[in-house]
């Protein structure tokens, strides 16, 4: 008979349970899609789509304290590919950086001992991918090269730094909040430490306000908010007033430029950085649930709120359609006076013990409409939000809160009026944004439909419960059980259920609640089925209940195993089943041990009083069954044979041979299997080792060995083949050989051997000996050490249970709540991703090679191949290897049915599904760009019409501008508007000179003089700049345009700008009409964000557009270096032809290509040789591009596109295969 081998490909992994309490902050969702958090000192990640463990990460000595994914703000191609990076710091100030795909650490990084407080990468990816600036307590901040591993600089500051927040429309700007207050810096760099120490505010609390206990309805809300309204100054208050800074969270809003919130446990506070002032206050009434942590979105101006009962909301501003674009001429009796965030949907709460309670929230940040909730207990819950369109008539009850409505574009596209549901992609094609409420009445009935968001629960992972646990692995594969085999474990845990997870996959598989009281050891009695058993804590007559248990796995049925048996006796030590799985033999503390029948559940022999107790016991692995099996054979043929004679020869077949024939018959009948012997040895107390013997129902004694002088008290033994090893109480092993009569004793000096175990498989001598502070694996043919694990040495974690998974790898359950399985050298290790076998295929490209995810992206961007919409990577020309196409169908085939549903839609626009693309790949830098891209195309260029649609054009710019989250990229009216209402708000909300004079200032930029006006006039008579004031207001309102009076003005602006006074030269200009020089001398003395500001809000288009062309200029060259923000600018001024340029230049060649065909869908090119040329050059740059990526149908098809430029490497492409193989 051939041998053969089966591979059951077990993947080294860990399965993890509750977190420990420095994890708490240790929790990020990348736009990789992925979530990572630590539990201990493990990095876990997970897949939010289908709530599966993809990779653990296993390298820190201490618990992780923070992760945080790389940013994607980057464009991606074969040299800069998709990769999943992440950094973690722990506890002892360590930061690695990993590839989360293998597993392996790119770099590691140490500064200080001490953990780190916060760290980031950089968000402006343009110089470089790979910085991270981490705070090491307790004043540093460090900018490390997180490829590298490299220090650029280090900065110290005055207090200690709690943590950090960017600025994410300014990558120089930067807030630090302090354990006193906040500290701007302004001057951020990648290549050298900031060099002043920044500017310094304080935050007196909210709570050392009076007001604070009387916040309950909204109306109490209101006054504390007027009692707060100077929240942050620059004196260090005074010490009575401050309660010690318990400010949680510091974070920039992403949704408009300059404000800031910050978090208090019963309150947010919104601040408008220009002023420095509360504009917003989210209170908490004082019977509800305390806020944990808050996280605000981009796309559109909402907040998620994590509490303390782990309950996440969501809210959203409302949005004030009172102010109308004319503030000036009559104000409303009641002009809005703060910022609104209106609850929109909450999800279930908890239920908070001492030990589980909530730890962290993570958001989605590319599409900003899920949630995650990271437990203590080691449960990740993602939650979802769903929008529904509500009907007309029904007005929810809460009527004080504006409705929402739906968005009237799609994927960057305005959608009919009567759309059918569109799936909801993100919080954007969810919920219209701010400036959707500013058309008339009339047009908000055609076109918006009110929605309601709710929260859905759509993945829920859990952990394994506390430790301890007792672990067993299921009988071993054979060349018999393969057809049926799984590898299953089985653990018990304290509170008596037992877990069953499958090894492969690493999923829970069954819990069974079986017992009362904590598992203590479990045995397999088949595949399918154990004996598990439990024991009470002792009375005061150190009495325990015992419970044991017979299970079956496939019906889960389990039956008390010794009947009424169990209360009130000695507590049971162990249990063991024996090789042919027909005997049971249960050890006691202080009471003589029982043989038990396992089929049928009966007691043989209970040993009497006088019998020694067992202090260790093995079944031997010899026993009598193929010998009874052999006569059991020759019987069935001798009666055989009768039956066939005739009567006379009866007498020839021996009368002994027909009753032991019968005998054997009734006991097959009765049993279908036969008894055969079995033997156990065990030894007692005084170390003597006892033979006996079992058969049928009889148990014989059979033979007594005395102790051997060197061993201490014997604790464990292992008999497999004809080695017998005996463990004692001293650390020393003893290996009898059997058949050679030697015995030879080893000391470990490791203290008391707990446990010993043969590994499977035949001829497999290696042997696992667990001890209190940690396990070895021994070969017992050599009689040496393999490897070992020591507790405080080389692992942090003690073992509590160990077991044999397969013939080489080996299972440990440890005190930090998980369960490892690690192979021979017991080093704990990460896998690589792609050995994984997942029960469910998660969508994530980052995981395939470069080229593949990149020709994967190419095939589902230029759908119809051939006129045929297909997501069948068969259907096109791709000549790969079998195994990446079979990687990327699965890709393919794990998409949601939505997003199949769209990608296969011939009205899906190129635009649409290049967004499309950019969010499922988690794309940064794409999403901005098609974002803008199909947002000015769709507004500047009509797709070529028809009919004359001048009518419909504005209305829709009006009902649909780009959300002020995009700020200077906005329609020039949207965004005058937005700053007109900034002010006005700024201008309720002042509190002190200072403040006064900012708003009047800002006035006069917008050109609102007669309220600047009235805001000078304030200024009281004591107040050293009241002359000043007041003489500016008389200026204010006399200028005319005369030109004498111009002139004076202008000659005294150039001289106070050349005199370093730039702020009031430039309103002197501005009140003369004259912005647009004021803007040329903003630029030249280098505020370039202020003169971009200024133009849009005072410049008419053309003038506006030279001021921003000069800014792209300055962003495109080489000391500034951001040519990704120049590029946006430029499609917000709608140049599209210098866009396709500057793609082209930077060899951003896909990007161009994609939007070389959008322009021509849209006729935004004028067509002449140059275009035509560039459009050429393009193409054939890209499909020289795709065939690199080997993406034969893709490169063909731009090639041909591309004109002459395109020629040679078309018939390049034609030629057959024949050439390449000669070379």
């Amino acid at each position: 008979m051939q041998r053969f081998t089966v591979n059951i490909k077990l993947p080294a992994r860990t399965l993890t349970g509750a977190l420990s309490a420095p994890n708490r902050g240790a929790a990020d969702w990348g736009w990789q899609g992925l979530i990572a958090y630590g539990c201990h000192s493990l990095v876990l990640i997970v897949d939010a789509n289908t709530a599966q463990t993809l990779q653990v990460l296993e390298r820190h000595k201490a618990s992780v304290v923070k992760v945080k994914w790389a940013k994607e703000n980057y464009h991606h191609n074969i040299g800069s590919p998709y990769s999943l990076r992440l950094a973690s710091a722990d506890a002892t100030g360590k930061i690695i950086v990993w590839d989360v795909a293998t597993g392996a650490a790119r770099c590691e990084i140490q500064e200080h001992s001490k953990p780190i407080q916060d760290m980031q990468w950089l968000w402006n990816q343009d110089a470089s991918r790979d910085l991270l600036l981490a705070v090491h307590p307790p004043n540093y901040i460090v900018l490390w090269n997180a490829d590298t591993g490299t220090k650029l600089w280090k900065k110290s500051y005055a207090e200690n730094i709690l943590s950090f927040s960017f600025d994410p429309f300014d990558p120089s700007h930067l807030a630090l909040l302090t354990s006193e207050g906040i500290v701007f810096i302004s001057d951020f760099s990648p290549s050298k430490a900031p060099a002043s120490s920044g500017k310094k505010v304080y935050i007196s609390s909210p709570h050392s306000s009076p007001s604070h206990n009387k916040l309950a309805a909204a109306t109490g809300a209101k006054k504390a908010l007027d009692k707060v309204k100077i929240l942050i100054s620059n004196e260090k208050p005074s010490a009575e007033s401050v309660t010690l800074n318990d400010c949680l969270q510091l974070s920039y809003l992403p949704s408009k430029r300059n404000y800031m919130l910050l978090l208090y446990p019963r309150e947010i506070l919104i601040l408008d950085l220009e002023v420095n002032q509360t504009v917003g206050v989210i209170a908490i009434e004082r019977t509800g649930v305390p806020f944990i942590q808050v996280i605000p979105c981009f796309q559109r101006d909402g907040l998620f709120c994590l509490h303390e009962n782990g309950c996440i909301t969501l809210r959203v501003r409302r949005s004030n359609c009172s102010i109308t674009g004319t503030p000036s001429e009559e104000p409303d009796p009641e002009p809005v006076q703060e910022l609104i965030y209106d609850l929109r949907s909450q999800c279930d709460a908890i239920r908070v013990t001492k030990t589980v309670r909530p730890f962290s929230m993570v958001c989605c940040p590319v599409n900003e409409n899920s949630a995650a909730l990271i437990v203590s207990d080691g449960r990740v819950m993602i939650w979802e939000l769903k929008s529904s369109v509500s009907g007309r008539n029904i007005r929810n009850s809460s009527s004080s809160a504006s409705p929402l409505y739906s968005p009237v574009s799609f994927c960057g596209i305005p959608v009919g009026a009567f759309q059918n549901k569109l799936p909801d992609l993100s919080l954007d094609n969810m919920i219209a944004g701010q400036g959707a409420g500013a058309g008339e009445e009339q047009l908000r009935s055609s076109f918006l439909q009110e929605v309601h968001l709710k929260f859905l629960l759509t993945g829920l992972l859990s952990g394994l419960p506390l430790p301890p646990f007792a672990i067993r692995m299921c009988p071993p594969l054979t060349t018999k059980n393969i057809k049926q085999y799984e590898p299953i474990l089985a653990v018990g845990t304290s509170n008596g259920s037992v877990l069953v997870f499958h090894l492969t996959s690493g999923v829970l598989h069954k819990e069974l609640s079986i017992h009362s009281c904590e598992v203590k050891g479990i045995e397999w009695i088949s595949l399918t089925g154990f004996i598990s058993f439990a024991t009470s804590t002792p009375n005061n007559l150190g009495l325990v209940r015992n419970e044991l248990q017979l299970v079956d796995l496939p019906t889960g049925r389990s039956v008390a195993f010794r009947g009424e048996r169990g209360n009130d006796e000695p507590a049971i030590e162990m249990i063991k089943v024996s090789h042919l799985k027909q005997y049971l033999a249960v050890v006691f503390k202080d009471k003589p041990l029982e043989i038990w029948d396992v089929r049928t559940c009966t007691l043989l022999r209970e040993m009497s009083k006088n019998f020694p107790t067992a202090t260790a016991l093995e079944w031997s692995p010899s026993h009598n069954l193929k010998s009874l099996r052999k006569k059991q054979l020759a019987a069935r043929e001798a009666m055989a044979r009768q039956t066939v004679a005739s009567d006379t020869e009866v007498t020839s077949v021996e009368s002994s041979v027909i009753s032991l024939l019968q005998e054997a018959e009734s006991k097959s009948e009765l049993s279908q299997n036969i008894s055969a012997r079995e033997h156990f040895v065990f030894t007692g107390a005084d170390g003597q080792v006892y033979h006996l013997t079992v058969e049928g129902n009889s148990v014989k004694d059979s033979a007594r060995i005395p102790p051997d002088g060197s061993m201490g008290s014997i604790t464990c033994i292992a008999w497999k083949g004809d080695i017998l090893v005996l463990g004692d109480v001293d650390g020393n092993l003893n290996f009898w050989d059997l058949k050679a009569r030697v015995s030879r004793g080893i000391p470990t000096h490791r203290s008391w051997v707990k446990k010993i175990r043969f590994a499977p498989g035949k001829g497999n001598q290696k042997l696992l000996a667990m001890y209190n502070d940690g396990a070895e694996i021994w070969d017992s043919k050599e009689v040496q050490m393999v490897s070992s694990l020591r507790s405080g040495r080389n692992v942090n974690f003690r073992i509590l249970d160990v077991d044999w998974c397969t013939s080489d790898k080996v299972v440990l359950a440890s005190d930090d709540g998980c369960i490892r399985v690690l192979d021979l050298s017991m080093k704990p290790s990460c896998f690589r991703m792609d050995e994984q076998d997942l029960i469910e295929p998660a969508w994530c490209p980052y995981l395939l090679v470069p080229r593949a995810s990149l020709a994967l992206k190419a095939f589902l961007l230029h759908q119809p191949w051939d006129e045929k919409y297909s997501l069948d990577i068969m259907d096109v020309d791709y000549p790969e290897n079998e195994n990446i196409k079979n990687l990327l169908q699965e890709q393919l085939n794990s998409l949601s049915n939505d997003i199949k549903k769209l990608l296969l839609d011939p009205d899906f626009t190129l635009l649409q599904r290049c967004l499309l693309v950019a969010r499922l790949y988690g794309d940064e830098s794409e999403l901005h760009f098609w974002t803008i891209a199909a947002h000015y195309l769709h507004s500047l260029c009509q797709e070529k019409p028809e009919k004359p649609r001048d009518t419909v054009v504005p209305q829709e710019q009006l009902v649909n501008p780009l959300d002020i989250c995009y700020d200077v990229l906005c329609e020039n009216s949207y965004f005058q508007k937005f700053q007109l209402e900034r002010v006005n708000l700024q201008e309720v909300k002042r509190s002190t000179y200072d403040h006064t004079r900012k708003c009047a200032d800002q006035l006069l930029l917008l050109g609102q003089t007669d309220r600047a006006v009235q805001l000078l006039l304030e200024t009281s008579s004591e107040n050293a700049h009241y002359y000043c004031d007041s003489l500016k207001a008389c200026l204010v309102t006399t200028v005319t345009s005369s030109g004498p009076s111009q002139s004076t003005i202008k000659l005294v602006a150039t001289n106070m700008i050349a005199n370093g006074k730039l702020a009031e030269g430039v309103q002197l200009l501005c009140l003369i009409d004259k912005a647009a020089d004021a803007c040329r001398y903003l630029q030249t003395y280098g505020e370039w964000n202020r003169a971009a500001w200024l133009a849009k809000v005072r410049l008419n288009s053309e003038e506006c557009a030279d001021v921003l062309k000069r800014w792209v200029d300055h962003l495109c060259s080489p000391q500034v270096n951001q040519k990704s923000k120049a590029i946006l600018v430029l499609l917000s001024l709608g140049c599209f032809t210098r866009v396709a340029e500057m793609l082209h230049s930077m060899r951003y060649f896909d990007r161009a290509a994609l939007f070389v065909e959008a322009c021509l869908k849209y006729g935004a090119f004028e067509v002449n040789d140059d275009t035509n040329k560039l459009i050429h050059a393009v193409y054939a740059d890209y499909a020289r591009s795709l065939k690199m990526l080997g993406f034969k149908q893709g490169a063909v098809l731009f090639a041909s596109k591309a004109g002459e430029a395109g020629k040679e490497l078309l018939t390049e492409l034609k030629q057959p295969k024949e050439e390449v193989t000669q070379e």
